[in-house]
């Protein structure tokens, strides 16, 4: 908190604790919501980031807890498992925070899914786009980050605003989804850069 004071002096207007799960025991330290319900009387609003297979069990715990006003968690055409607790969260008055869009390059171009490459095809987009209008067309989304790394990627990822996400292109990528644990596994054998 005090590094962010520092960075970001009287523009601190969210701060989130990342990585909170249910094994993480964080939802349940005292201290930290203590101080965190201190942070949130001064004026500034609390969130979290979740991430693994359970993320949908934290954003529970989370609402459950009250002093939360939003959450930022993984959902995409591969991973959707968290939506039901993400609508929970959205009507509880939390804002939604949509990270790994595209599954951490998953769902672009070098995915090579041909389901998505398909509907890409027919909306007149690149994968990614697809990909980010699915996530738009959640209804309980507030916010979307891209993790877009270039210009290139930036444009592409811009593009889902301007796409007509329809019933056909969500029975056609509806298939896609893994099992949560799956998922998570393959996202750890990812390489980062």
């Amino acid at each position: 908190l005090d590094e962010t004071r520092v960075e970001l002096g009287p523009h601190l207007a969210l701060y989130q604790i990342h990585s909170a799960t249910i094994d993480s025991g964080v939802l349940d330290d005292q201290a930290v919501l203590a101080a965190l319900a201190e942070l949130s009387d001064s004026g500034v609003r609390i969130g979290l980031s979740t991430s693994g297979p359970a993320q949908a069990e934290a954003v529970e715990r989370a609402i459950e807890l009250g002093g939360f006003d939003a959450v930022q968690a993984t959902w995409n055409l591969l991973e959707p498992s968290s939506g039901p607790a993400l609508a929970h969260a959205h009507e509880a008055g939390m804002g939604v925070i949509v990270k790994e869009a595209v599954a951490n390059g998953r769902l672009t171009s070098r995915g090579e899914i041909p389901e998505l490459d398909r509907v890409a095809g027919r909306l007149g987009a690149s994968p990614d786009a697809v990909a980010l209008a699915a996530v738009l067309a959640q209804p309980w989304v507030d916010l979307v980050l891209s993790g877009a790394a270039t210009r290139e990627q930036l444009a592409s990822n811009l593009a889902a605003w301007e796409l007509a996400w329809d019933d056909e292109a969500a029975e056609a990528l509806g298939g896609l989804a893994e099992e949560p644990e799956a998922y998570w596994q393959e996202r750890s054998s990812l390489q980062w850069n």
